[in-house]
């Protein structure tokens, strides 16, 4: 072994050390390691930062955003609703929550599905008495199995290419994985639909902030426009619309006044309604049912052209001049450019005009401006922005708009027409141009963390290949399982990916694993494509922790869940993977191929 190898190893040990203590965030440890490569001279400064420019950094981030937009966009909801009142106890709702995580995990990467779905399972949860804890984790371990199928379902599909073009000229196509993870799906779907009783029932979901903020009702106002057409046109017919989550307060015509309607009157065109519920459940009342918001349509101050139109929530202050004002008498609109879509008050239920309600210290209001003006309108109101978050109410959304952009890059880069990195960074800005996603939105669905890893570990992985370490570690290797059969090796190898993945993280462990796994290949004398997607798949199949993947992480707080919960369904799963798959990848990558 030689003094730059022996470094190589030893840079590759601490960061693996430093991933396993957890005493620091692990972009820091990646962004560390990338120094001391550069200190210790393993990686030469001009390369340190090629990482960051690395196709696997922009197909990872444009496969972010495009979920991001599909998410924005409803289209979702939109499939789903038929099903959601069919879906009665959690025997039904498992396995057909968990293949719809899994089915968009192929169209998407998997975190950006199942942030796609919890929404609506949490509803789902919330309308049935199951608790959720029931059905996130089985959506989270649906979500990466489907990862599988697709090369750009999940980060080490995508990584496992790019080694593979750089060794061998020509990177996996967008379906190559699919007769295997395809079918891994499956089982793994039927598995999820029994073993969820395995869960316990106990578990009680964390409350985060974001949650805390929404659970609370407001008013808003929203006009019925002309030659409006919604289902039977009666007030219960839109209570229903919302499963019973949204109340119309009042019915405002012309000079009338109509507090708390009974469900048969019919709502005719032109009728101002007053709305009350969740701010999530308003929102997804008023795009359904195209309803329009009354003074979202007013002119805003915008400070340059290009400035985007944002929706914030801020408490009104003690020391504020709008206690015991209107929005009419302050002239909100015209004197301060932002204009009040809703009013929460704790304990009271308001039945008059938005623009006429008086307002005390303490009510919490929606308020639309542009982005630069908004932060001066807050101060010289003395309002207090709650904590950041994304509020949606009435927004306009583009139903099909972002699922026609990805269907039509996922079918070009199929076809080779484009390479993957440029079909999908395409279709990112697509969308983001086209309006079916704002900025501010695009650069929130960048994993900033995950991305850093990513990019500072390609170098520092690549010094055990260029030092000649991955060779040596391949030898050894492969002397250890010489006479083995080759199935036996490569589950071996599978098992050291699914082993490393809770520590290092998906992306590092692939980084890491993949070069080595090509290695014993050669060294063995057998093709290097079903070692490659041995590290792919074992890589991607983390059910033992919740740190080792963002979708188990995510699903976390929501679902109640402690450390331990993850073994008790993942275990199963994971050895059903262990023992099924590399029979599979054997029978559509053979080993003299």
């Amino acid at each position: 072994m030689t003094l730059q190898q022996s470094l190589a190893f030893a840079l590759i040990g601490a960061t693996v050390i430093a991933f396993i203590w957890g005493r620091w965030r692990y972009d820091l440890i990646a962004l560390g390691a990338l120094a001391a490569g550069m200190a210790l001279g393993l990686i030469p400064v001009k390369a340190a930062f090629d990482g960051f420019a690395n196709d696997i950094v922009i197909i990872i981030a444009s496969a972010l955003v495009l979920s991001a937009a599909v998410a924005r966009s409803g289209f979702v909801d939109m499939i789903m609703a038929p099903l959601l009142p069919k879906l009665k106890d959690e025997r039904s709702q498992v396995p057909v929550l968990a293949g719809a995580t899994a089915v968009l995990s192929m169209a998407t990467k998997n975190v950006g599905a199942l942030a796609l779905m919890m929404p609506s399972a949490l509803q789902i949860a919330k309308r049935t008495g199951v608790p959720p804890g029931r059905l996130l984790m089985p959506m989270a371990f649906g979500s990466l199995v489907g990862g599988l199928a697709v090369l750009v379902g999940t980060s080490p599909n995508i990584i496992v290419s790019e080694v593979r073009q750089e060794a061998m000229g020509q990177p996996f196509k967008m379906f190559d994985f699919l007769p295997v993870g395809g079918i891994l799906t499956v089982i793994a779907i039927a598995y999820l639909t029994i073993g969820y009783r395995l869960l316990p029932r106990s578990r009680q979901a964390a409350i985060d902030v974001d949650a805390a903020l929404a659970a609370k009702a407001y008013v808003t106002e929203v006009a019925v426009p002309e030659d409006w057409s919604f289902h039977a046109n009666t007030v219960g017919a839109l209570k229903k619309a919302a499963d019973g989550a949204v109340s119309v307060v009042a019915v405002l015509r012309g000079r009338k006044r109509l507090e708390s309607p009974h469900s048969n009157l019919k709502i005719h065109s032109g009728d101002i309604l007053l709305l009350e519920g969740e701010q999530q459940e308003l929102n997804q009342l008023i795009v359904a049912a195209k309803l329009r918001l009354s003074d979202a349509d007013r002119p805003l101050a915008m400070n340059e052209p290009t400035d985007e139109v944002r929706v914030v929530e801020a408490v009104i202050g003690g020391e504020s001049d709008l206690i015991g004002e209107s929005a009419r008498s302050v002239t909100l609109s015209h004197a301060h450019g932002v204009n009040l879509l809703g009013v929460s008050r704790s304990g009271h239920r308001m039945a008059g005009r938005l623009a006429t309600i008086r307002l005390r210290a303490g009510d919490i209001l929606v308020l639309q401006g542009g982005e630069h003006a908004l932060p001066s309108a807050l101060q010289a109101l003395g309002l207090l922005p709650l904590a950041e978050r994304e509020v949606r109410l009435g927004g306009v959304r583009h139903a099909l708009l972002p699922v026609i952009i990805l269907a039509v890059a996922m079918a070009l880069v199929a076809t080779g027409v484009v390479p993957v990195a440029a079909g999908f960074f395409g279709a990112a800005v697509l969308v983001v141009a086209c309006g079916a996603l704002r900025m501010r939105e695009a650069y929130a669905a960048l994993e900033a963390p995950v991305l850093v890893l990513v990019a500072a570990l390609i170098p520092v992985s690549d010094t055990v290949q260029k030092t000649g370490g991955a060779d040596l570690i391949a030898s050894w290797l492969s002397g250890a399982f010489h006479g083995l059969p080759p199935l036996l090796t490569l589950t071996a190898m599978m098992a050291v990916a699914m082993a490393a993945t809770p520590f290092l993280n998906n992306a590092a462990t692939v980084l890491i694993a993949a070069p080595i796994g090509m290695g014993v290949a050669q060294r063995l004398g057998l093709s290097p494509d079903p070692f490659l997607m041995a590290v792919a798949v074992g890589a991607g199949c983390d059910f033992l922790t919740p740190v080792g993947h963002q979708c188990n992480t995510l699903v976390m707080g929501p679902g109640g869940y402690r450390f331990g919960d993850y073994a008790r369904l993942g275990a199963p799963l994971t050895i059903l993977i262990l023992l099924i798959a590399p029979w599979l990848i054997a029978w559509f990558w053979p080993f003299t191929g």
